[in-house]
């Protein structure tokens, strides 16, 4: 059997060659596709009945120019597909039907032997090609980023300024008011409160410290060990107020500053 890997991480393609090889050695893997451009010229002059037409695709999400979903759009895809991915198992849950595959990374020799066996068992009753572009259309869309707020529209004297959310040091709140301190230690007030502000931000780059501050990554400058197991916070720019993250949340503090 011939399998085509899509995978633009080099590591990533020798980990997954030698895995296919320790599940099935009989398996053939005829090329490896860093990109999305890549991938869809290989595909168009390995066309299927061809010797080395590819009888499975092993297909990354995120590669070097793009999301492979556009390989689907610029091209089409015959053979049968196991998205290797690091998303969430419950967005792809739907995918595990028909000859449509996930496996999470990093990926374990027995849930790739289970992939394959799925496969041989599907491969004589393939899916439609318009129920896998369904598919595929719908785990683009419950795999794509949330719409975060990109900018604020704040009052600044007797104009209206947009500040971009990546200047942003911290968001606050000082007696019922909220506020965001910039980078460069410029102040304004906003309309929103923090709890409105929270689900706003991307979870990668803003903490919900405490019921006061919202504070970028960028800014947390040192943290300390405090009184019954916080943590406190030294921000730049700097704070009037001990900022502190409670014991109930010091642990998860800590994975988000350590991603």
């Amino acid at each position: 059997m011939n399998v085509l890997i899509i995978e633009d991480e080099e590591l990533a393609v020798r980990k997954l060659t030698r895995l296919l090889k320790e599940a099935d050695p009989s398996l053939n893997v005829v090329e490896t596709t860093p990109s999305v451009r890549a991938s869809v010229k290989w595909l168009e002059s390995h066309a299927p009945g061809q010797p080395d037409a590819p009888d499975l695709i092993l297909m990354d999400i995120e590669l070097a120019d793009g999301q492979s979903f556009e390989i689907f759009e610029q091209t089409t895809v015959t053979a049968p597909v196991i998205f290797t991915t690091s998303y969430d198992e419950y967005a792809l849950r739907a995918f595990k039907v028909n000859s449509i595959d996930y496996l999470l990374k990093p990926i374990k020799l027995q849930e790739l032997q289970a992939s394959l066996e799925k496969h041989r068992k599907l491969s004589k009753n393939p899916a439609p090609a318009v129920a896998i572009d369904a598919l595929v259309q719908q785990l683009r869309q419950q795999v794509a980023p949330p719409d975060y707020r990109r900018r604020f529209l704040v009052r600044h004297l007797a104009q209206w300024v947009p500040v971009e959310v990546g200047e942003i040091a911290y968001f606050h709140s000082e007696a019922g008011v909220s506020l965001f301190r910039t980078r460069t230690n410029q102040k304004f007030t906003l309309d929103y409160t923090l709890d409105e502000l929270d689900p706003m931000l991307d979870p990668t780059q803003f903490f919900r410290a405490n019921r006061q501050y919202i504070v970028n990554i960028g800014a947390v400058q040192q943290i300390h060990p405090y009184f019954n197991n916080k943590l406190k916070l030294t921000l730049k720019p700097g704070t009037d107020d001990e900022v502190l993250v409670s014991r109930e949340r010091a642990t998860e503090f800590k994975k988000w500053m350590g991603k």
